[in-house]
C-alpha cells in the first residue's frame, strides 16, 4: 500500500473462468482403482477485467463478452477512472505488460490522464507481483472449485455474486492484497 495518503493504488488484471470446475482431491483406498472424473466437455469461458483498491479492498469489475484487446482494455480503464475518482486522490493502477496495455490507440488518453490517473507496469514475466492474482485464486476456490456448471450462465452467476459482495470496501480483499 502506498505510504502517501494522497495516492490510491489499484491492482488490475484480466481473467477467464471456465465452465468446468477445478479438480478435486479425494482419498481412495489403495485397493480401489482411482476413479476418472469427467468434466463438462467444453472450452467455454467468461472473461473479466478486475481491479482492487489496495487501501481498503474495494473491488471493481467488468465482464468482457468479446476479446481482451486495446479497445476493451481502454473501455475498462475509462470505467475504472470514473469509479475511482471523487476523493481528491491520485490513482495509480498496477498492471502487467500485456501488449494491449501499451496500445497506441489509447496512448494519448493515458498521457492526458497521467496527472490524476496513471498506469504503473510490472516487470515482464512477473504475475506473482500483482496482488489481484490472489483475488482470482480465491474466486476460483470459493465459487468454482468442486462444482459442476451445466451452463456458462451458472458460472457467471456464481462469480458475479461474489464480485458484488466484494464491490464495497471489504476486509477480506484488503488483507488478501496487502503489500506491506
Amino acid at each position: 500500500m502506498s505510504l502517501d495518503p494522497s495516492v490510491d493504488l489499484w491492482a488490475t488484471d484480466e481473467v477467464h473462468f471456465q465452465q468446468h470446475g477445478s479438480s478435486c482431491r479425494m482419498w481412495i483406498p489403495p485397493e480401489v482403482k482411482d476413479p476418472v472424473l469427467l468434466h463438462h466437455p467444453t472450452r467455454r469461458s467468461v472473461g473479466y477485467f478486475g481491479a482492487v483498491r489496495l487501501r481498503d479492498g474495494r473491488f471493481f469489475y467488468r465482464r468482457e463478452n468479446d476479446r481482451f484487446n486495446a479497445v476493451s482494455f481502454w473501455a475498462f480503464m475509462k470505467d475504472l477512472r470514473r469509479a475511482s475518482r471523487g476523493r481528491g486522490r491520485r490513482v495509480v493502477v498496477i498492471t502487467d505488460n500485456a501488449k494491449y496495455h501499451h496500445a497506441r490507440l489509447h496512448k494519448q488518453w493515458r498521457f492526458a490522464q497521467e496527472e490524476q490517473f496513471a498506469l504503473d507496469y510490472l516487470p515482464p514475466y512477473s504475475p506473482d507481483l500483482n496482488p489481484i492474482e490472489r483475488v482470482w485464486k480465491l474466486t476460483r476456490r470459493l465459487c468454482l472449485h468442486n462444482w459442476y456448471f451445466p451452463g456458462l450462465d451458472e458460472v457467471v452467476a456464481a462469480v458475479e455474486s461474489k464480485f458484488e459482495e466484494w464491490a464495497p470496501a471489504n476486509e477480506t480483499l484488503r488483507r488478501l492484497c496487502a503489500i506491506i
